[in-house]
């Protein structure tokens, strides 16, 4: 079979366990957890791929697959089911040479996918993360990574001092060239933290993966192997500074933030009116939502399907979802198909797909403005008992 030669492709690393969101990633894939009433995360990157010309991705899964096998299908919402496009879903697979089996690092992942990114003969290979939630134009990007006559170019962000730690962190000469990587150090040299997000020359990146693979003591992983060994051998490696919104929601509260952000009439993330980075995700077909006249309805998402004769602050409420009478939710994320019956209450909490909210339940509660936050949090497909009560920062 022909395949149309590419200047480049993505490899989109969306096989992660995803841990750190408990409940919410039990029967489902992070990469496919709901985000901001409509979307699920992976229609970021997937969207910023489009959006930057990037007409093929390779989508590595691993981890409860099914469900973001569904959703991506053959990537239609996303454009890419074209002649010479594809979003192609790439699970671990038998090899000739019998390497294969369970993906064992970020770096292996893409190991075992040589002979797909092959097939186009790409010059460039943008590898992303398949859970952060940001607006990016790779196409910028690669531009830099070029000019720059780099091997390797890894996009960067300014992050605190205080939270240097929990990242990779680059250290770069004046012309933002790198001669140094550590990965989460106790005592960071500056604040350039990796978004995980990097472009490779491909004949450069396939000779390091094919090395890393025969080590026996590598992590095969890009920020503790790849990156470290291409620094050493001499490659030439770019630091590409962002400074658009970027946010790792791989846990509940980084989560709930992340959906928080996207409100307000001047929102720190804002996704709705950009005719130029549109995020796209497939369609759910379900009617316009209905708002009765009895509900009140504050500083709110609420997606199509939907019913409300409650009241809503601050909340997100997702597709396919109800608030019956009497029912209040507030500073909430509302997954889609959740039923919350009248007179229930659902405060600073991430409620399930699914969920069902009996009469007069109540999840979750109010705050003082120097107490923490504590997130109370429903799996799929929960009911939560009338009457009954899920304390701040429980789970069900």
């Amino acid at each position: 079979m022909y395949f149309h030669k590419k200047r480049c492709i993505a490899m989109l690393l969306a096989g992660g366990q995803g841990s750190r969101l408990k409940v919410l990633t039990e029967k489902t894939a992070k990469p496919a957890v709901p985000f901001g009433g409509k979307y699920r995360i992976i229609d970021f990157p997937l969207s910023n791929c489009v959006n930057s010309g990037i007409d093929t991705v390779g989508i590595l899964t691993q981890y409860q697959p099914l469900e973001l096998n569904e959703y991506i299908g053959n990537g239609q919402p996303w454009g890419l089911n074209k002649t010479h496009s594809c979003a192609q879903i790439l699970p671990p697979y038998e090899r000739h040479d019998k390497k294969s089996g369970w993906y064992k690092g970020t770096a292996n992942a893409i190991y075992q996918n040589i002979d797909f990114v092959d097939r186009f003969d790409p010059d460039y290979v943008v590898v992303l993360s398949g859970d952060h939630i940001y607006k990016m134009d790779y196409a910028a990007m690669i531009a830099y990574h070029e000019k720059s006559e780099a091997s390797c170019t890894i996009a960067v962000r300014d992050v605190p001092l205080a939270e240097a730690s929990r990242f990779g962190i680059l250290n770069t000469n004046p012309d933002c060239s790198i001669y140094e990587f550590e990965e989460k150090p106790a005592k960071p040299k500056s604040t350039n933290a990796s978004m995980g997000i990097y472009v490779f020359n491909w004949k450069v990146l396939r000779e390091a993966l094919i090395n890393d693979e025969e080590d026996p003591t590598s992590s095969n992983d890009f920020g503790k192997n790849i990156i470290p060994k291409l620094l050493a051998d001499g490659h030439k490696l770019m630091a590409y500074t962002f400074n658009g919104y970027w946010k790792d929601v791989g846990t509940i509260d980084s989560l709930w933030e992340a959906n928080m952000e996207l409100l307000g009439r001047e929102p720190e993330f804002n996704i709705r009116g950009d005719e130029k980075f549109k995020i796209y995700a497939r369609n759910s077909a379900l009617p316009s939502s209905y708002i009765d006249e009895a509900a009140k309805t504050v500083n709110c998402f609420i997606a199509e399907g939907s019913e409300v004769y409650g009241t809503v602050r601050h909340s997100i409420i997702s597709v396919g979802c109800s608030v019956g009478e009497g029912a209040l939710v507030e500073d909430s994320v509302i997954m889609p198909g959740v039923s919350i019956a009248p007179g229930a209450v659902v405060r600073h909490a991430i409620i399930g797909e699914g969920t069902q909210i009996c009469r007069g339940a109540v999840v979750g509660g109010t705050f003082g403005p120097d107490e923490k936050k504590k997130i109370s949090v429903t799996h799929k497909n929960a009911v939560v008992a009338a009457g009954s009560v899920l304390l701040p920062g429980e789970m069900l």
